[in-house]
């Protein structure tokens, strides 16, 4: 799996980081895991054909005690298999990765 991966943060700015995440509603129906959706800008032409049907398209994203990892895999959260399902191009990874960064610098949270 293709993932970017912070690690060696503080315990208490990974429960800052999960507290931010639930008050922008990102959060999923598993413990610890979020939903960051991609901006329709940013979707594949195919993903955005599939929107409708298939959408949102999302990364998650997991918190453990000290980490923050998000997948780099586009999934479609209303359908489990589809051909719109697929790793994060270099536009869509670029984004995924700055919006991680920019929520840890909003929060102030050191990397």
């Amino acid at each position: 799996m293709r993932s970017y991966h912070i690690d060696d943060l503080q315990p208490e700015d990974v429960a800052r980081l999960g507290r931010a995440l639930d008050a922008r509603g990102m959060k999923s129906a598993m413990e610890a895991m979020y939903w960051l959706d991609l901006p329709a800008a940013l979707l594949s032409a195919e993903q955005r054909e599939h929107a409708a049907d298939c959408g949102p398209h999302s990364v998650g994203v997991e918190l453990g005690e000290d980490w923050v990892h998000a997948e780099l895999l586009v999934r479609a959260r209303n359908r489990l298999r589809c051909s719109c399902v697929c790793y994060a191009d270099a536009a869509q990874r670029a984004w995924v990765m700055d919006e991680l960064d920019r929520t840890l610098r909003e929060l102030d949270i050191p990397v």
